[in-house]
């Protein structure tokens, strides 16, 4: 295994009760479990009360709530003297969208003119910078007096905003048109603001770091500690925001020559990473959806298909679900950034000799291209367009015609897309591919995830919900391409359902029936007939998967309203169905306390089905091509919905007292340590040898070498006896369903396994 490369990472949350003092007394047990690197999320300057860390307020300072500096030297010193390395989480594309934010602030004292002012993406033609933080309109809330000016401050209640140089007298209005700032009613974030954000997030806002200015100011801290051998390694987060995801990797290789550098990245369908850019491979979410795919009983699957449709009545596919979803975000969520997008365009086509578009006719040709991108963005820039992107964006564009009553404008759009000639086109063509990628994200991922909900193990970040099966070439080929230095992940921060809550719901594709048996058990409850069919399957399923777990019902109950929201179709944020989630959380608590005071046979079947699955699904991660990521406390049990569920803070003590107690998270948790050290004894062999997948029936295996010289890992379902060898590790559920990780001699494996 090549140094730098990990044999295997430790996601680690901070904040919320976790410093670098906290984490340093805890590096003992983690180094035991036989990793080899942290992997911390953000440690810089953020937000007072950041939970995650993805808000940064100053990307030059390591936030003093972690411990600052000295902190860090002291928690990298002590990773170093228990033979850990660091991979830091780095967040390139924004900041915090806040007053606490220096650069911030500056901006707003002095407008266009500021040091800063190019470090944010503001579009400034736009008029001044639109603050969208007031909770109802600007002249209702000065005529109640609700604004002061003191001490070169606008403020209001608990909210401070640094006024112009020489504007702070005279009367309010004027005062606040005289600034290179507005204050609007939150309202305006839909379709008002002029700051490019993350997603729909107006609180963060885009950073320039194609600027070489910009990039050196939020990344000399990073290189520092890079250099100075705090951190090994580097994760970047959305890649897919910036301008030019190719230029800035390549900026920060050549700083960083021989630090390994994973991408926060989506690949759809066949994609594969553009091979202009130099990093060690994504963060994983590929590899987590194969393993679900090849658990998945491709059968019971299309038997539970037909009991869902009976159920919901649904019968529309995902494609149409993703596109109505598409819809539904443009016309909502990201109206603001459709909205210039059209401008932009507008401009982009200025003195065409081909049409001459009006606001409509553009706004519709956006739409249709943004809806008929099937994957997150192309990479067309300064002139470059590759192969691919030029027949991507082909194909695009005839998809986007279908239905129009004239694809001219759809036709002018795919030329400039292809070939931006003037600076106004490449404009055009840069803010697309920002804002495609956070259209698919909040349309697929945030909404279509929970409106077509047939089997929610499939509907997963980076997962295809209509494609949730695999088959042994599929599953070979995409093994065979990986490399030693791709990440494996099963659970993550992002992720919509823990690693063994997936494996639950993927219990229900082996055992459709005993899924329906639940259903009907639950639809005869009183409560059952509040809410609707839809919510009632989606329901259930995820009771399933947090059934068992600390206060499950309460956590239902808040999922279930996250969910209806994101579904976005009568429950919203801002507009809320209280009547339906509550509905929602009475049926959540009586599912539980009824499984919980009378389990019945299937509930108990589908439980010890998930357990097995569990467990296939470690082997796989530990044995597949790459290294693997373990998040914190998903060495045991880990049951979560998805965030914030999935970042309660875990019990350490627990953790490691685990292996010495019974249950199924004992095995686990002795599972991954014998697992990592057989990683990290035959990290050459696991490295290099060729890999093959079997999923036919009911045997699923990933072989490793051969069955002269190899391992295998395999779950098999029919009692079947594996192929001769030494098993390492091997596991039986009550209905014979058997999980094992098979040596063949003569055997790689040590001895002490």
């Amino acid at each position: 295994m090549t140094p730098n490369i990990p044999t295997a990472t430790y996601r680690v949350q901070l904040r919320d009760g976790l410093d670098f003092a906290g984490l340093q007394a805890r590096l003992g047990y983690i180094a035991g479990l036989g990793i080899s690197h942290l992997y911390l999320s953000p440690i810089f300057s953020a937000v007072t009360g950041s939970t995650h860390g993805y808000d940064i307020i100053d990307p030059s300072r390591i936030d003093p709530v972690l411990g600052g500096m000295q902190g860090f030297r002291d928690l990298a010193k002590a990773a170093t003297d228990q033979g850990l390395g660091i991979i830091l989480d780095i967040v390139p594309n924004h900041t915090a969208f806040s007053t606490e934010n220096p650069w911030l602030d500056d901006v707003l004292r002095r407008g266009p003119s500021s040091r800063y002012a190019p470090h944010f993406d503001i579009d400034w033609q736009a008029g001044p910078l639109v603050l969208p933080f007031l909770p109802e309109p600007f002249e209702k809330l000065l005529s109640d007096g609700a604004f002061t000016v003191s001490d070169g401050m606008w403020r209001m209640g608990d909210l401070a905003i640094p006024l112009a140089e020489n504007t702070a007298d005279g009367d309010l209005r004027d005062i606040h048109q005289a600034q290179h700032w507005r204050l609007v009613h939150s309202d305006l974030d839909r379709d008002g603001i002029t700051h490019r954000r993350f997603f729909n997030v107006t609180g963060l806002i885009g950073m320039r770091v194609e600027d070489p200015r910009v990039f050196d100011d939020t990344h000399s801290l990073i290189i520092e500690l890079v250099r100075d051998g705090m951190v090994q390694g580097l994760r970047v987060d959305h890649i897919d925001g910036l301008v030019d995801p190719a230029g800035y990797l390549t900026r920060l290789a050549q700083e960083l020559p021989d630090t390994p550098i994973w991408v926060e990245k989506i690949l759809v369908g066949d994609e594969r990473l553009p091979d202009a850019w130099p990093t060690a491979g994504t963060t994983g979410y590929e590899a987590a959806e194969l393993i679900t795919r090849m658990l998945t009983h491709a059968d019971g699957l299309s038997r539970l298909d037909t009991i869902w449709c009976q159920t919901t009545g649904n019968d529309l596919g995902f494609a149409k679900a993703l596109s109505q979803a598409k819809a539904d975000v443009l016309d909502n969520e990201l109206a603001a950034e459709r909205r210039q997008l059209s401008r932009l365009a507008a401009d982009a086509c200025a003195g065409s000799t081909i049409a001459q578009p009006g606001p409509e006719s553009l706004r519709e040709a956006v739409t249709a291209l943004l809806i008929a991108l099937p994957r997150y963005r192309t990479y067309v820039y300064d002139g470059q367009t590759s192969k691919d992107d030029r027949a991507l964006i082909a194909r695009v564009a005839d998809d986007a015609a279908q239905g129009l009553r004239s694809d001219t404008v759809v036709r002018m759009l795919q030329t400039i897309m292809t070939d931006p000639k003037s600076e106004a086109q490449h404009a055009f063509v840069t803010r697309f591919q920002q804002v495609s990628g956070a259209l698919l994200a909040k349309s697929q991922e945030d909404t279509a995830g929970f409106r077509w909900t047939r089997y929610l193990a499939a509907n997963e970040v980076g997962a295809e919900p209509d494609e949730a099966t695999v088959t042994s070439a599929e599953a070979t080929g995409i093994l065979s391409a990986r490399k030693p230095a791709d990440m494996v992940l099963t659970s993550t921060h992002d992720t919509k359902r823990s690693e063994d809550a997936r494996m639950r719901l993927a219990a229900i594709s082996h055992l459709p029936e005993d899924f329906r048996s639940l259903l009907h058990d639950a639809q005869s409850l009183p409560c059952a007939k509040h809410l609707a069919p839809d919510w009632q399957w989606y329901l259930l399923q995820s009771a399933l998967a947090i059934h068992g777990a600390d206060d499950a019902g309460n956590r239902l109950a808040n999922h279930m309203e996250k969910a209806m929201r994101e579904a976005k179709l009568t429950s919203f944020w801002t507009n809320p169905d209280q009547d339906a989630e509550a509905a929602a959380a009475r049926m959540g608590h009586a599912v539980l306390d009824q499984w919980r005071d009378n389990p019945q046979p299937a509930l108990l079947r589908l439980l010890q089905r998930g357990q097995a699955l569990s467990l296939a699904q470690l082997l796989f991660k530990a044995l597949m091509p790459g290294f693997p990521d373990f998040y914190r406390g998903s060495e045991d049990c880990f049951l979560a919905l998805t965030d914030p569920d999935n970042r309660r803070a875990v019990d350490w003590a627990h953790l490691a007292a685990l292996p010495d107690q019974s249950g199924f998270g004992a095995i686990k948790a002795r599972w991954t340590r014998n697992l990592l050290t057989l990683r990290r004894d035959h990290a050459p062999f696991l490295a290099d040898a060729p890999t093959q997948a079997h999923v036919e029936g009911d045997c699923i295996r990933i072989l490793r070498g051969n069955m002269d010289h190899g391992m295998m890992a395999q779950l098999c379902m029919d009692r079947s006896e594996t192929a001769e060898g030494h098993n390492l590790l091997s596991f039986q559920s009550d209905d014979g369903c058997t999980v094992t990780l098979t040596a063949f001699q003569p055997s790689p494996a040590p001895t002490n396994i």
